[in-house]
């Protein structure tokens, strides 16, 4: 922007100095004017643009990790269609959702004496362990399998910090887009474990096992390189009365320049000394309803992609275009990722609140509707069926990415500081725990398995909707202390 400014020179205190023969005064001329000086001043908001960018550089690097993350996580709900080992077993696919609850749980117990750095940088190299081990081993079945469960683990170290930490250093107008980071680079990661894991041809000189671990291990490097780039949360230095080093990283992360800095760190200051001032059991009795609040929510997300979706969509897909390699699939792995931008676009504009109701309340609808397409066993033979299936399916994947982003920011939210990591990690375990029983259930599951899964998740899909419509709060644009507050609170009707 360019503000322009003209200035001139005084004004003369007494135009007439001469008196005629009258008495009267003869005015004295003008003086010359001087020339007319043009003042250019270009304002510009790099400095806060930077500043932006700091706050969500540990967003980024997590970014990356969750990228591979996420083709691990397709690679256990169904999506290794040309697996060049043994017929995977249950033990196989549930192997990288115990790894992940392992990593959250040793993580929740270490975060409340260690920094976030090395959690990141462990996670990312267990990552990149199993991303090498998948190049290196392809066919070799037990190799596969540490390298899932080493993987796995990794993730769970990650997730449990940043999503504490996503949420200490964003201001209050940019947290939902830096939680919000987890589940987009989940949403890549599955979009490339699909599309590639279906358009593969068998005949190709490198197997996918290898493609598999070669994109792991580019997305791990990334990953742990940007690691470097991220800053300490404030916060973790406030708990130890280090204020200096406190100070410097609030500074880094809003900028000196910044007229609302000392605000805000006087906000941290209060979030600290209010948490405290009260014993580990008296947060722990107060974390009572956000924690069964979060759990549930956090539990659906679950639902958004599992064993019994990706199942249903290949044999729906199989059945009425002959092959898998065929444009739904694609669509299908690329629209999760659409959705899920899009509501991080908007989670500090509109609200994390009214996003993921309107996304919860489309996934309930189309699920029942998958289940009306399953209420005859015979339909699973019948083209006109299976092809709404699969429809059906691709709607219900673009309407997951609207509902899942703000589980992330939630998690960050609600719970006061003492314990934050561990019932956050208690959750990212029963997420986990919600898929082995997925897979569990569908190895076990009978001819009409697609039909009951339907219309029993459907059912709790649109209950959760009038659950969570009472009592989540809508939390954009406030600080910590007052989110938390609001989670206490049985119910929040406002969706603004």
């Amino acid at each position: 922007m360019t503000v322009t400014y003209v200035t001139a020179g005084p004004e003369e205190p007494n135009p007439f100095t001469t008196e005629d023969f009258e008495g009267g005064y003869i005015p004295k001329p003008p003086p010359p004017q001087p020339p007319t000086q043009t003042v250019n001043l270009t304002i510009n908001n790099q400095g806060s643009l930077r500043q932006i960018n700091k706050q969500l550089n540990v967003g980024c690097a997590v970014f990356f990790l969750y990228v591979y993350g996420g083709m691990d996580l397709a690679h256990s709900s169904g999506w290794n269609q040309t697996l060049n080992t043994t017929t995977a077993t249950q033990s196989f696919k549930c192997s990288w959702f115990i790894g992940v609850l392992a990593g959250a749980a040793v993580a929740s117990m270490a975060m409340t004496f260690l920094p976030k750095l090395p959690f990141y940088v462990l996670g990312g190299l267990m990552q990149l362990t199993g991303s090498i081990i998948f190049t290196c081993a392809p066919f070799d079945y037990g190799c596969l399998m540490a390298a899932r469960y080493v993987a796995g683990a990794g993730i769970g170290l990650i997730t449990v910090p940043f999503l504490i930490h996503s949420a200490e250093v964003a201001s209050d107008n940019y947290r939902g887009a830096s939680g919000s980071m987890e589940q987009c680079g989940l949403a890549l990661g599955i979009a490339i474990q699909v599309i590639y894991d279906t358009q593969w041809v068998d005949d190709k000189e490198a197997s996918v096992n290898e493609v598999h671990g070669i994109i792991g291990i580019v997305f791990s490097i990334l990953g742990l390189g940007m690691t470097a780039l991220s800053i300490e949360s404030p916060i973790f230095h406030l708990r130890r009365n280090q204020k200096e080093k406190a100070r410097e990283c609030h500074d880094k992360l809003l900028g000196s320049f910044n007229n609302s800095v000392d605000q805000t760190f006087e906000e941290a200051n209060l979030y600290v000394t209010e948490s405290q001032n009260r014993t580990f059991f008296q947060e722990l009795w107060i974390s009572v309803v956000p924690f069964v609040k979060v759990l549930l929510f956090r539990g659906f997300v679950a639902f958004s992609f599992s064993m019994p979706l990706s199942e249903s969509l290949i044999k729906s897909t199989l059945l009425t275009e002959g092959y898998i390699s065929c444009w739904p699939v694609t669509l299908w792995g690329l629209v999760r990722l659409l959705g899920a931008l899009v509501a991080q676009s908007f989670l500090d504009k509109i609200g994390r609140k009214l996003i993921s109701l309107v996304g919860l309340l489309c996934m309930a609808i189309l699920m029942i509707c998958m289940a009306a397409s399953y209420a005859n066993p015979t339909n699973v033979l019948l083209t006109y069926y299976m092809n709404q299936v699969w429809k059906l399916g691709v709607a219900f994947q673009a309407v997951a990415g609207l509902f899942v982003c703000s589980s992330s920011v939630y998690m960050g939210e609600a719970f006061p500081m003492k314990v934050k990591p561990l019932l956050v990690g208690y959750i990212v375990g029963f997420e986990q725990t919600v898929h082995i029983i997925d897979i569990v259930g569908y190895n076990r599951g009978a001819e009409t398995f697609f039909y009951h899964y339907y219309l029993s998740v459907g059912i709790i899909l649109f209950v959760g909707v009038i659950i969570f419509g009472i009592v989540i709060p809508e939390t954009k644009k406030i600080t910590l202390r007052e989110a938390r507050k609001r989670f206490n609170r049985l119910h929040n009707i406002r969706l603004f």
